[in-house]
This record gives structure tokens, sequence and C-alpha cells, in this order.
């Protein structure tokens, strides 16, 4: 008999599994798609390297540093800050401390004041040292209201932070709760934004191997039907097989992981996007390696010069970007690529953006759990299901690498204790 039953083969999963494993415990995880990672996931198209998504990882992540080993992914690192982009109408906006090579041009920034800039610093200064446990506490405010409350002007927020953490938050209108902003702030502050020179998948793969190397079952194709807790024993029930375990976790998607445990409290509201990705000649964008915000608006939110920042990710010659738009738009693939094309061709009317060839479209319906001010507040708790049972997934912590991770570790840990 499965002494623990994991249902769901994505960070999370993976996580709980190897450790589990690690503690001498006979651990078979189920998955039901034919490969593991749920949404952080790579594939090769036509020799370019495709995300599930724009995804980025920050390695100041106290989970990240747990779990991973850095050095073996190969990371390649983004330029600290941003490009502001507008039609015809460009500038670079970075942190002075970790890029100090642009600190000319942040400071010669017309889009951001000088009032701004010195709030930002003294921003960073406050949160520096601030334990990560505690960066979620606070009044219960907006990404908004938390930083209007620092002074900062309606004029930063448009042009800089609603595109930038609306990549981040998928959430433009900044109504995210302002401890995801604390949180992540403090970890771009403190780490690098980085992609694995194989893809985000990589991160999955990595998991996936160290949770085999420490004795776990992964099995794919292997979707679960039902689980039941009774006593001191849970059945799993997958369309080949009915298995027992002595206690299991619950690492699925949240609408899943809510059908299998009746647990009301897991959050199944959903933040989207479109994320699509363009091959064209490559040549030299002024982005430096920054991701590029549109100031104006959301179609797309910003672009991502991936073959820069990774030449592994295209082929010589050639360069991928990524532009990532908020939302569920009704628009065709062909009218949002479009879009893309004629945003690109007014921030840089110095290049023809002829050649601009749509490799793939991603539309991502559940990318992120809505997460409004005080979310965390009902958030359900590891041991929230009935009998021997316990939820990994971000949507015990929040919506993260970090939140996934943690919430893994600390499943395994629920269930060895219970074990």
């Amino acid at each position: 008999m499965t002494e623990v039953a994991i249902v769901g083969g994505g960070l999370a999963g993976l996580v709980a599994a190897r450790h589990l494993a690690d503690a001498g415990l006979d651990v078979t995880l189920f998955e039901r798609r034919e490969e593991l990672g749920g949404r952080v996931r790579s594939r090769v198209v036509d020799g370019y390297t495709l995300d599930r998504g724009f995804q980025v990882m920050f390695t100041a992540y106290p989970a990240v540093r747990r779990e991973l080993d850095l050095d073996a992914l190969d990371l390649r690192a983004f330029s600290p800050g941003a490009t502001i982009a507008r039609p015809d109408h460009r500038s670079t906006l970075a942190d002075p401390f970790r890029d100090p090579g642009a600190l000319v041009e942040s400071a010669l920034n017309t889009d951001v004041s000088i009032g701004d800039k010195i709030r930002t610093l003294r921003l960073r200064r406050a949160l520096a040292d601030e334990d990560p446990e505690t960066l979620f506490d606070g009044p219960d405010e907006t990404i908004r209201e938390y930083l209007e409350r620092w002074g900062f002007s309606e004029r930063y927020l448009e042009n800089f932070v609603a595109p930038f953490y609306g990549g981040i938050t998928l959430d433009r209108s900044l109504s995210t709760d302002a401890g995801v902003f604390r949180y992540t702030f403090a970890m771009l502050s403190r780490g690098k934004t980085a992609v694995p020179a194989d893809g985000m998948g990589a991160v999955s793969e990595q998991l996936a191997a160290r949770a085999r190397e420490a004795g776990a079952t992964l099995e794919t194709d292997a979707a679960v039907d039902a689980v039941e807790g009774d006593g001191g024993e849970v059945t799993v029930e997958t369309g080949a097989e009915t298995a027992t375990a002595d206690a299991a976790v619950i690492a699925a998607d949240p609408e899943t992981a809510r059908e299998l445990t009746g647990v009301a409290a897991i959050p199944t509201g959903s933040r989207s996007c479109v994320t699509q990705y363009f091959a064209l000649n490559e040549r030299t964008l002024d982005t430096g390696m920054r991701i590029v915000l549109n100031a104006g608006d959301d179609r797309p939110n910003t672009v991502a010069p991936l073959s820069t920042v990774a030449p592994e990710y295209a082929p010589d010659g050639r360069m991928l970007l990524s532009a990532t738009t908020l939302g569920t738009p009704d628009a065709s693939d062909a009218d949002l690529a479009t879009r893309t094309r004629d945003a690109l061709a007014t921030w840089y009317p110095e290049h023809r953006f002829d050649d601009l060839e749509l490799v793939a479209t991603d539309r991502v319906e559940f990318a992120q759990f809505d997460q409004p001010r005080g979310f965390r507040d009902d958030l359900p708790a590891v041991d929230a299901p009935e009998g021997p049972v316990f939820l990994a997934g971000d949507y015990t912590n929040w919506s993260s690498i970090q939140g996934a991770m943690k919430s893994g570790r600390v499943a395994a840990e629920a269930a060895r204790e219970e074990l």
C-alpha cells in the first residue's frame, strides 16, 4: 500500500513528493497530463523554446533557493528595471544599485519624476531587510492604495507600476493585495529575474528528477476521479486503478482540488492572459535585456526580448519575442498579432517589422487565482479536507512560484506529522 498519494504534478506536488520520499515514505504521484509541471512547462516549436505563457523566476524567493539547484538550471537574467514605451518614445528606468550602468539613463528619464524616483529608493530601503514571512503583514489595502499612501504620483502609477505589475499580477488596475507588491518588490531588489537556458520547464524537470531520485513514483496520464478519506485510510480512484494510502496530498489545480475535496474555500476566481510568441530576423532593439512596458494600453501589456536574454530560446540568426495581453480578449490571434506589430513599429520607428512571424499563441485561462486585498484571510488551511488529506497549491498561500513550492513543503510536513 502506498503510504502517501499525491494528486497533481505541478510545482507543489513535485516538492511535496520529494520531501515525503526523502523522509523514507512510499510516495506515488498521479498527474492527469502526459507531462509534469502544471503551469510551469515549456515546449519547442520549430527550434524556438516556448514557455506556457510568459514566466520568469525570482531567484531571491526563499523556496526557490531551498528547493532548486540554480547553478544546474544555467540561468539567464533580465536586466533590472524596464523600458517604458509609447508611440515614438522609449525611456529606461532601472535600479541604480543593481544596474549602475543605467544610472544616467534612469536619472534622465522624464516619464518618472525625481520625487517618485526618490520615493522608490526609500521604499526599496524600507523593504530591504524585512523578513519575507512578514511582508504580507499590514493593513488590508490594494497596491494602488499602498503606493498612494507612500506619496507616489498618478503619473508614476500609470507609466510604470500599472504595466510592470500588470505583468506580475495580471492586474493593471493595481487592485491586487498590497502584500503581493511588497513581497515581489523586495525579491526584485534582492535577486535576479531569470529564466533557465532550456526554458521554465527545466524548473519542473529538475523538481521531478529530485523526487524520483528520492524514491517517489511519478505517474503521468493518470487523472484522479475521486479521493475519499475515511478514518486512517485514503482511497484514490483513477480511470485505471483504485489505490489506497495512509494519507493524500491534493496538489491539483484549484477547480479540481475543490471538486475532489469539497473545500469551498479553495479560490477558483482567476486572472487570465494571452501570450504570443514572435520570431524575426535577429537585430538589436534598444531595450538592453529589459522587459518593455506598454505605457499606453494592455495590447500588449508587455513585450519580452526572450532570445536577447536567453539566446538558447531561438535558432542562430533569429530572435524570439513574447507579447502578453491581459485578460481574455475576444480578438483573434491574428488581430492580436497585428496589434503587437503596430505597437513595435511605433515604439521602434527606426526598425521595420515586416518579418515579424507569429510562432504560437497561448491563451491561459487560469494563470493566477484572483488576489484582492485581504485575500489571504479566506484561503484554506493545509488540513482543511476531511480525513488524512492535505492541500498543496499556491492557493493555500499566494499565486507565485514561491507560494506553490512553499505549499508543497508545508503539505509534506503536515502529512508526515499525521503519519
